[in-house]
């Protein structure tokens, strides 16, 4: 198919209609006010349902209502916004229905400010609801990853009835890239047998989180245990570069990831070994082949816009085979590839030396 050239929050947008989101409820906050805007748009032009709520509680208990009856969902919102979402994911998770979650981070704590950063990271990957329970979170770091990200997330919150978050942020979501789109998704609306659609001919149908029984409750944690047990064995994702004759790793996820690369190529001209792990699941986390690659690599470099999340997973993964550096810019700043090159190069340097004492 041609190419199109799309701003990131618009794909999204785009590839929700293609993968037969059904209806989108959410609320306005910069920096992804246009996806929501775009939905205002196509949303009807394709006979489907959009409503702007009255806040972002209101909107994540209509995906919860939309999900109930069986049909494909999606909100959005940043930062702020997704935080007041919380409890109403929990509630889904607690129902196992799917929806699709979109938070295009920005600048924090607090009302912050709507430059683009990775501060939800923690907020994302552990639940950031009551409960204990897990959301898988994918993050793109291109406006094609978003576009293809957006549409696997359909796919496998309906495989697990489960929620998914797909994790950007501000520039990831202004940034205009050529994307293409597969053919749409018509066909999804097949029953479920779960789904609350009425009960003539049929037994009743319950959905609920609340559960009051002791033993009831705990059977239900053990049985939603096990589904990410499954998820953790089966949807994790990654890329690499350059990573087959590294001596140091930089791990890096989506804008951040983007940097990393171009500094990367940068000390790649220096002659420095030099390779990218990116993840596409913050959860489940690739920790496995993060272990895996200490056989041969010793040195870790976490590039983060934040003051260090993920750094924490990277060296859980590790289970101290390995040594862990961090660099992060917090609070909307943006680091380029020059500069965190400069930064690479210099650790790398660092780290040569001791080894070779």
């Amino acid at each position: 198919m041609a190419k199109r050239l799309m701003r990131g929050n618009e794909a999204i947008g785009e590839a929700a209609i293609f993968a037969g989101c059904r209806c989108y409820f959410g609320y306005p906050i910069t920096p992804q006010n246009e996806l929501i805007e775009y939905m205002a748009k196509r949303m009807p032009e394709e006979g489907r349902v959009f409503i702007q709520s009255e806040s972002e509680l209101s909107a994540i208990n209509m995906v919860l209502g939309a999900s109930a009856v069986g049909v494909r969902v999606m909100t959005s919102s940043s930062s702020p916004g997704f935080s007041l979402k919380q409890e109403g994911i929990s509630f889904l998770v607690g129902q196992e229905l799917p929806a699709v979650i979109v938070n295009i981070m920005r600048g924090g704590p607090g009302l912050g400010n709507i430059a683009p950063a990775q501060s939800d990271y923690f907020q994302a990957t552990r639940g950031g609801g009551h409960g204990d329970y897990r959301t898988i979170v994918l993050a793109p770091s291109s406006v094609q990853e978003m576009v293809d990200l957006t549409i696997e997330a359909f796919r496998l919150a309906d495989l697990y009835r489960n929620p998914v978050i797909i994790l950007g942020d501000g520039m990831l979501g202004q940034m205009m890239e050529p994307v293409t789109f597969p053919e749409r998704i018509e066909k999804i609306d097949s029953p479920k047998e779960y789904a609350l659609t009425g009960a003539r001919g049929r037994p009743g149908r319950f959905i609920r989180s609340l559960i009051l029984d002791p033993k009831e409750m705990e059977e239900h944690n053990w049985k939603l245990f096990r589904k990410y047990q499954g998820i953790e064995k089966n949807e994790v994702r990654y890329k690499t570069f350059r990573l087959e004759d590294a001596n140091l790793a930089v791990v890096a996820y989506g804008t951040a990831a983007r940097i990393a690369k171009g500094a990367i190529k940068r000390v790649r001209e220096e002659g420095l070994k030099v390779g990218l792990i990116q993840p596409i699941t913050l959860w489940p986390f690739p920790s496995q082949f993060i272990r895996k690659c200490s056989r041969n690599i010793k040195d870790f470099f976490v590039f983060e816009m934040n003051t260090g999340q993920m750094v924490e997973d990277v060296k859980l993964a590790l289970e101290g085979e390995g040594r862990v550096h961090f660099h992060g810019r917090p609070g909307g700043t943006v680091a380029t590839p020059l500069e965190l090159s400069r930064i690479v190069a210099r650790y790398y340097y660092q780290v040569k030396k001791e080894r070779g004492r």
